[in-house]
């Protein structure tokens, strides 16, 4: 049965992870949370700004627990479900782990939207989960003003593997996975300028699984591991400076971009959320002779964006090697950690 033919963004006041709360009135809101209960068992909870929390089970095992769900960034209903799954998968590789279930977070206009488009976005999800090979064993729906899909997803990561920004060092090599970009493409096909081919770019990326931070997790060479997403490269990295007590020095050379984005933004396209990132940690970042485009790229909000892994320097062909053979071909080598004492917690020259 063909689905009739509806722009699910026409709903949605922002979409994908660009419409993640800022990062400033995240912190806000987390820093007047009242203490709650902290078992020992619990590795990772909200103190790191890690990408999901982290509970040992036993000796050998601990679950790694974790939500992500957003409006729709694209128009196509499976397109939509396919990515937000990929994108909530991404936060159980970013701590090293193994998925093993899914449970689906459902919520949409039901008197707008026919059920068709809504099963689509639901396939979409599910061929994701069948790819990563999980089930999506139940979840939660409700009707809903605007079109909201994600996952919680669950894992399994060994206690000692656990890959936790806090855990960066002086001296580790920074690598990205993925190409930069993802929100500008996003923008210029809400607008109506994204050329075809580079719609079907975006999808390749953010539909493209994280998996190798399953083998990633197991190399006592990397130190600490996150998955770029709505807070930009620039905000994701801070909470690991952060964490570690570091500061990141980066080479806008060696960025990995993606060709159609980086044109874009050179053309003045923009997100809302890139400007909102950069207003909630900008003070502690140090750009050194670059442009407004590429500042924008920097903060821009990727939604089912790459791993960044900081590593021991010996590591780093063994890694990048990981990368590309599991079809991440931009992975790169984009800076350093060193040591911080006061000033900037990132440098981009």
């Amino acid at each position: 049965m063909d689905t009739p033919t509806i722009r699910l963004t026409q709903f949605s006041h922002g979409g994908g992870c660009g419409c993640k709360i800022s990062p400033a009135i995240l912190q806000e809101l987390l820093a007047k949370m009242p203490q709650g209960i902290v078992p020992p068992n619990l590795l990772i909870g909200t103190e790191t700004g890690d990408d999901a929390a982290v509970y040992r089970l036993n000796d050998s095992q601990a679950l790694v627990a974790t939500t992500d769900f957003f409006m729709p960034i694209v128009d196509d209903p499976y397109d939509f479900g396919a990515i937000a799954a990929t994108n909530a998968l991404s936060d159980v590789y970013a701590m090293g782990g193994t998925p093993i279930l899914a449970l689906a977070l459902v919520g949409m206009p039901i008197q707008q939207l026919p059920l068709p488009v809504i099963g689509r976005v639901l396939e979409g999800g599910s061929m994701v989960c069948k790819k990563a090979g999980i089930p999506v064993a139940g979840g939660h729906s409700i009707d809903s003003v605007e079109p909201i899909y994600g996952l919680v997803a669950l894992g399994l990561v060994h206690p000692q593997r656990v890959k936790s920004n806090k855990a960066a060092r002086q001296g580790d090599v920074l690598i990205l996975g993925k190409p930069l970009g993802i929100g500008i493409l996003s923008a210029a096909e809400k607008s109506g300028k994204l050329e075809r081919a580079d719609y079907q770019t975006m999808i390749e990326i953010t539909t493209q699984l994280n998996r190798v931070g399953q083998s990633l997790g197991e190399c006592d060479e990397v130190h600490a591991m996150t998955d770029v997403t709505g807070f930009g490269l620039l905000g994701h990295l801070m909470e690991m400076c952060v964490g570690s007590n570091t500061q990141a020095s980066l080479s806008w050379a060696a960025l990995p971009l993606i060709a159609a984005a980086q044109k874009l933004a050179q053309a003045g396209v923009k997100t809302g959320a890139s400007a909102r990132n950069w207003a909630a940690y900008g003070d502690h970042v140090s750009l050194h002779n670059l442009d407004a485009w590429q500042q924008h790229l920097l903060t821009d909000p990727q939604t089912s964006g790459g791993l960044l892994v900081s590593c021991a320097p010996a590591s780093v062909d063994n890694i990048l090697k990981r990368f590309h053979e599991e079809g991440f071909r931009q992975a790169a080598i984009i800076g350093t950690m060193q040591s911080w004492t006061s000033g900037a917690r990132i440098i981009v020259n």
